[in-house]
């Protein structure tokens, strides 16, 4: 999931945008590279600026359309979570119906920005505790830049709200598909070892 506001220019002419663009792609090579995870592993991709949009349905990444994200807007970020959990639902119930195992889902939620204020955010955070505490999902708050941590923080289930060092969406990449890589090795309800997230990952305070 991303929002609309990943335009501000990091270096050279390039944008967060870009830069988050050439992310996804090594992401989408290092799945399509694992014979595994390639196989196991459905992405849906869920955008929200002025209005909340599925980028791409649930699919295998050999079915994935590279999507193309608009930037600049308002941050739905309420909106477009709940789109995300009640895709993931969907997602879920369908498996049921044909009779398939499934792992647990992930929810990444991609930000830098500061919610609109007429979302609800602590329903929100709410709802998120409740279903990790259920298993209903894994949710992974990342921000970016200007990103409202607090806000992130209030929202973290299973993993702890990170933050994006230097805008190094590749890196973050990287070991989003290592992670998918080793759930994907591993037993339907097995641990999973996920590989450390220092590379991208920056320290941050929460007032």
């Amino acid at each position: 999931m991303v929002d609309g506001k990943l335009c501000d220019i990091v270096e050279g002419g390039t944008t967060k945008l870009d830069k988050l663009e050439e992310g996804l792609k090594v992401f989408y090579k290092e799945i399509e590279d694992d014979d595994t995870a390639k196989q196991r592993l459905e992405l849906a991709i869920v955008s929200f600026n002025d209005d909340v949009k599925t980028e791409q349905a649930p699919a295998l990444i050999q079915n994935c359309a590279f999507p193309h994200i608009n930037a600049c807007g308002n941050t739905a970020l309420v909106d477009g979570v709940n789109a995300a959990i009640e895709l993931v639902q969907d997602r879920k119930a369908w498996y049921k119906e044909t009779n398939q195992s499934y792992y647990r889902p992930w929810i990444v939620l991609m930000t830098d920005g500061e919610p609109d204020a007429d979302q609800n955010i602590s329903a929100l955070a709410s709802k998120i505790k409740n279903d990790t505490s259920a298993k209903k999902y894994v949710f992974l708050p990342i921000g970016v830049d200007g990103a409202n941590m607090e806000v992130l923080s209030q929202l973290q289930g299973d993993i702890p709200a990170m933050k994006l060092r230097d805008a190094k969406f590749s890196s973050f990449f990287k070991w989003l598909s290592a992670s998918m890589s080793s759930v994907t090795s591993t037993g339907i309800g097995g641990e999973v070892d996920l590989p450390s997230p220092a590379d991208w990952m920056k320290n941050f305070a929460v007032k």
